[in-house]
């Protein structure tokens, strides 16, 4: 975190291509542009960007006061799913030469290029645009492979004629890439999947790449299916009435586990309340399909071979996600909004492209707001040192 002096510095320094000033917050979208340019940091200072807000052009104070709204509205822009991946960046208020502003620091993101919008945003001197494709090379070239995650890193033997490119263009790449990009049309297949960070330097799909649109993911990630059982009783030592193993590209797979859900849950019907009647399911779809998308989201890829696995009892479903926590996530935090951090921030990506995730830490909060709705009790939450429960419950 920068100190008083250095951004005093930066500040008054109206040249730096390392600062933007803002006097109010009328323009959200700019202040997302700006984080995006100084996230992938084009000119490779490795120091992080600042953004002040509440100062004007030229340096001079602006007088915009700087409530708590207002700054838990700039940090929400780290996670909202605008910018990916998400931005490494602090928020807070400060006093400069008498003056109250609002101080973004944003560090370069160790996976370039980063994206507002589907498109990638740099700055070099007093100039903000969009990148173009040379630029854009210039961004994957920088991405440092010694401090990827595990989701992101090459796997040995693979090729790209091991993903489903058709998948890649018809579902993702039009959600990722803002059509102008897209139309442009001067980008090969290779580079726009190495400039989404499937593919490393050397042109080897990554964890990631394989997971989101491999033909066969179990054949290079062991894990990466989830195991269905239906228990008639409490126990796993009980009768399996329903067994199944769902895998294959991501967006298959959590498809097809939605699939599961619905045929499983029993929805009662009460006409003793009048005309209209009252259907109630003993679980709600939303509650789950959050929980089962947390745990395929948030579990090691690297350290098990287990699946994720749903296992529904008669009066309970447990849902079992390898790997304990990450992270900024404590088992005193766990599971309230805006608590998380990510093991694997492509896979996060990947999901909130394709509409898995709608907004970063909020899915155990949304399931527990479904499970109070359809009078469930609270989630449990077990976190362990080598793997996370959650179960749900019947309504009473």
């Amino acid at each position: 975190m920068l100190t008083d002096d250095e951004l005093l510095a930066l500040l008054g320094d109206t040249e730096s291509d390392r600062v933007e000033r803002k006097a109010s917050l009328t323009d959200p979208g700019r202040i997302r542009q700006a984080i995006c340019a100084f996230a992938n940091d084009l000119p490779d200072h490795r120091q992080p960007g600042v953004l002040f807000v509440g100062v004007s052009d030229d340096g001079t104070c602006a007088n915009l006061p700087i409530a708590d709204g207002l700054l838990k509205t700039l940090a929400h822009m780290r996670s909202d799913g605008n910018i990916l991946p998400l931005p490494m960046m602090t928020v807070q208020k400060r006093v400069l030469a008498n003056c109250e502003v609002a101080v973004i620091e944003v560090q370069p993101s160790y996976a370039p290029p980063v994206r507002y919008d589907g498109r990638i945003w740099i700055r070099v001197g007093p100039r903000r645009a969009i990148a173009s494709a040379e630029e854009e090379r210039r961004l994957t070239e920088k991405r440092r492979a010694r401090d990827l995650p595990f989701d992101q890193s090459p796997v040995p033997g693979a090729t790209i004629e091991d993903l489903d490119l058709d998948l890649f263009r018809r579902m993702y790449l039009p959600s990722a890439v803002s059509p102008d990009v897209l139309a442009a049309n001067d980008r090969s297949l290779e580079h726009q999947l190495a400039s989404l960070r499937f593919l490393g330097q050397d042109g080897i799909p990554n964890v990631g790449a394989l997971l989101v649109f491999g033909k066969d993911p179990i054949n290079w990630i062991s894990g990466a299916y989830i195991q269905f059982l239906r228990i008639d009783g409490l126990d796993l030592t009980d009768p399996i009435q329903r067994q199944k193993e769902v895998s294959g590209p991501m967006p298959e797979t959590l498809r097809a586990i939605d699939e599961v859900l619905s045929a499983n849950v029993s929805v009662a019907v009460d006409v003793r309340a009048g005309p209209t009647e009252i259907r109630s399911p003993d679980y709600p779809i939303v509650a789950l399909q959050q929980l089962i998308r947390n745990a395929v989201l948030h579990r090691t890829y690297e350290t098990s071979n287990a699946p994720s696995r749903v296992y529904w009892f008669s009066d309970r479903i447990e849902i079992h996600s390898p790997g304990g926590l990450y992270g900024h996530v404590t088992p005193e935090n766990f599971g309230e909004p805006g608590a998380t951090d990510y093991r694997n921030p492509l896979l996060a990506e990947a999901m909130k492209v394709l509409g898995f995730v709608q907004r970063f830490g909020l899915g155990i909060p949304l399931a527990r707001k479904e499970l109070q709705k359809n009078g469930n009790p609270p989630p449990e939450l077990s976190p362990g040192p080598n793997s996370v429960l959650v179960t749900v419950r019947r309504p009473a």
